[in-house]
């Protein structure tokens, strides 16, 4: 795991689960159903606490950072080359859930299309390109992407064709994330080490900024108010990605609500959460997320401040 369970922050998580499950009991929310993980930096790198934070979940729209960052990395290196429609996919499917942006930059990255029905070594190549979206991160080396998989396109209905195929017969090849993936990922985009540059990394960076006073965020997609991000003060500085489905059709991609979120405050280290919860009482309540984003704010705020620089000695004096 990449950051320190320490006492003060798993004091805070116990706290927090205790306030929100007694708080949103009526929806189901339990120990069993959430999946949390906070950190943020630390006098010796990074500390935090997860609840279940190896419980893997399907990820809807929580695949578009990791599709992004790839996608900018095949930029830099020149793996893929640019033009005006890929860019307006990178950055609008982090906008927005679209997944159509997503989609056209999977296609753009595996050189595949999907549907129609392929056999034998057409089938094998096709799986073949499919799985460079995983094999590119499993190459990172984070201990946190056991157990994860990116390389199904996304959508909001049942697969057929090839699809269909590479999802299994029985669902077992559906994207799958972990909270301690995603929050792998979040920390290595603002406070570790990626493989990309300067202008590329700020690129990333940018696609995930949440300004609540966005022109954007008039729109219900724009995805704040009913998420981690919605109850804060005003005057923090957001960026997350949300990500929700309803009834998709299948039970095991169906009534999910994730979010990954990072705040920072003037005077304040960063705090970065991850939540994941399934169910369709828990993940349809617009109400709980919101809650819970100001319940971590609220009581992580005194482990976040900053210590005070010393005042310089005026000129002359010892």
């Amino acid at each position: 795991m990449f950051f320190a369970q320490t006492a003060d922050w798993t004091e805070l998580g116990r706290a927090v689960l205790g306030d929100i499950t007694a708080k949103f009991a009526n929806a189901g929310a339990n120990d069993a159903k959430l999946a949390l993980v906070i950190t943020a930096p630390s006098s010796f790198g990074a500390a935090g606490f997860a609840h279940r934070g190896n419980a893997g979940h399907y990820a809807a729209g929580l695949t578009a950072p990791f599709h992004m960052l790839h996608g900018l990395a095949a930029l830099e290196t020149g793996r893929m080359a640019p033009h005006p429609d890929l860019d307006r996919a990178l950055r609008e499917m982090m906008l927005w859930p679209s997944d159509s942006a997503a989609n056209y930059v999977i296609d753009c990255l595996t050189g595949t299309t999907g549907d129609s029905v392929l056999e034998g070594a057409e089938y094998l190549d096709w799986a073949s390109k499919r799985r460079r979206l995983d094999t590119f991160f499993w190459q990172m080396g984070w201990p946190e992407w056991e157990g994860c998989r990116i390389m199904q396109k996304q959508g909001s209905d049942l697969r057929y064709g090839r699809e269909a195929r590479l999802v299994g017969s029985y669902g077992e090849g559906i994207n799958t994330l972990t909270p301690l993936c995603a929050a792998r990922l979040l920390w290595e985009m603002f406070e570790g080490d990626l493989p990309l540059g300067g202008e590329m990394l700020r690129r990333a960076q940018s696609y995930l900024a949440r300004d609540p006073a966005s022109p954007d965020a008039v729109f219900p997609n724009f995805g704040l108010a009913e998420f981690l991000g919605g109850g804060l003060p005003a005057g923090v500085k957001l960026w997350s990605k949300p990500a929700q489905t309803g009834w998709t059709g299948d039970a095991k991609t169906s009534w999910v609500r994730h979010d990954m979120l990072r705040i920072l405050a003037r005077g304040m280290r960063p705090l970065h959460i991850v939540a994941m919860v399934q169910g369709r009482t828990l993940a349809s309540d617009t109400a709980l997320f919101p809650a819970l984003g100001r319940m971590i704010w609220d009581r992580a705020a005194p482990l976040l401040h900053l210590p005070n620089p010393p005042k310089p000695t005026p000129s002359g004096q010892g």
